[in-house]
């Protein structure tokens, strides 16, 4: 049997819509509670430090780092995996068992009673997460036509800010008036609730929405992924999703430091409550707005969602320049502003992926971009940048300089917007051809 008498039938234009809006709203949902679980962890490290060693362990904040890390790299590894059963299998359930799998692994995390095994269960959120990442924007592109697709990209990428901030937020209640295990416990009810309503949905037409009535709908054969790298949108686009990514995570780590401790501009706690809220705030707003105006520049300027994703990259540029120098709280506008051009990008860049890939191979697309984009980016970024800092000592800066170390973040801010404003002249040409790239 052909791999095209495997998928379903295309939908009526009016199941379409109830799919597509069903099918959205769960993905959001559950994209939603992948990053409250993720920052959980990173809002429970102190109870979890001082339960799993000695206040005078000089090597302690580096194990429960080790956890994010072992997070981290099983998330990368196993993305392209999952990316490749994607593109053969029924994508539902394998969002449906990586939702269930991350879940019961948060739960494990509460139960550990040794830190092997606290790092085991990271390994595990990390597989489930990585079961989901690139199947599910694929089955929102299935959905939605180009026209639509960037504003749509950017209502389920919205989660990333939300679920961040929620993570902080719950994991921190819980931890203050139940303990830390709590916080863990709380996210497998509703986890294993969203990822059996997983086995319940509609699988769409692989391409449904991209390619011509008898376009080619077979299943992709190796050769036809080396397509990828080849295709100057995808490798541009990842080139600069990575050097977004160096920064955010950079950014995202090091701010509360830089600003308590290098700046000496506010109590640590009121610092963090100040950062998390311009994250919130900027991250919705700016992610909502990018997916909006990005489909409506399309078809009026060339290459629009790179050419709107350069343009905010090189404008975000001095603004974070900027907050190095201007004094606080008057640098806090500043850092909302470099912020905002920065998560303007979520929806155009993720729509990019989708647009220029075969739908064939848009889970494999997906996933190789993952593995890029935190391999390169904000893996390396903060212990990078700190390196940085460290090697600017000085009698004013004894611990080190971290406006040094702010300037390689601003300096990959630059060297992104630079990558998208080159990829604009291919994307149209790359878009039209994207349904033919599998003959």
């Amino acid at each position: 049997m052909s791999s095209a008498s495997r998928e379903p039938p295309a939908p009526s234009a009016g199941g379409i819509a109830s799919s597509a809006r069903a099918s959205l709203g769960l993905l959001l949902a559950i994209n939603l509670f992948n990053y409250i679980d993720r920052y959980i962890l990173a809002a429970v490290e102190k109870p979890l430090r001082d339960e799993f060693f000695a206040p005078d362990d000089p090597d302690a904040k580096f194990w429960t780092g080790l956890l994010a890390t072992a997070f981290l790299v099983s998330y990368m590894v196993a993305a392209p995996v999952f990316g490749w059963l994607a593109d053969r299998t029924r994508r539902w359930a394998i969002i449906g068992v990586g939702v269930i799998v991350w879940s019961l692994a948060s739960g494990g995390t509460g139960l550990a009673q040794v830190f092997t095994l606290l790092l085991i269960t990271r390994i595990f959120v990390g597989i489930g997460e990585a079961a989901y990442g690139p199947a599910a924007p694929t089955i929102i592109a299935d959905l939605y036509p180009i026209r639509r697709r960037g504003a749509v990209m950017a209502w389920f990428y919205m989660a990333i800010p939300v679920g961040s901030a929620l993570g902080y937020v719950l994991g921190g209640l819980l931890a203050r008036d139940w303990g830390w295990r709590a916080a863990f416990y709380a996210v497998v009810p509703p986890g294993l609730l969203l990822g059996a309503l997983c086995f319940l949905m509609r699988e769409p037409q692989r391409g449904g929405v991209d390619l011509a009535p008898g376009a080619t709908r077979r299943r992709a054969r190796l050769a036809d992924y080396t397509m990828l790298l080849k295709t100057p949108s995808f490798a541009l686009n990842c080139a600069g999703m990575t050097a977004l990514t160096f920064a955010i995570g950079g950014m995202s780590f090091w701010m509360p430091t830089y600003v308590h401790e290098f700046r000496d501009a506010g109590d640590l706690g009121r610092v963090n409550i100040t950062f998390g809220a311009i994250t919130v705030a900027t991250g919705i707003v700016a992610t909502l707005f990018g997916g909006y105006l990005g489909d409506r520049l399309r078809g009026r300027i060339r290459g629009a969602y790179f050419a709107l994703s350069g343009t905010s990259m090189l404008i975000g540029f001095p603004m974070l320049i900027a907050v190095l120098f201007v004094p606080f709280p008057l640098a806090w506008v500043f850092v909302a502003l470099a912020e905002f051009c920065m998560f303007l990008n979520t929806g155009p860049t993720n729509t990019i992926l989708a647009n220029v890939t075969h739908p064939a191979i848009r889970s494999s697309a997906f996933a190789l971009n993952i593995f890029i984009i935190h391999a390169l980016g904000d893996a390396v970024s903060p212990p990078l940048i700190g390196w940085v800092a460290a090697r600017f000592i000085s009698a004013e800066h004894p611990a080190g300089n971290m406006n040094a170390g702010f300037l390689v973040v601003a300096g990959a801010i630059l060297v992104g917007g630079l990558f998208w404003l080159w990829g604009a002249r291919y994307l149209d040409r790359d878009t039209e051809l994207a349904p033919t790239r599998l003959g």
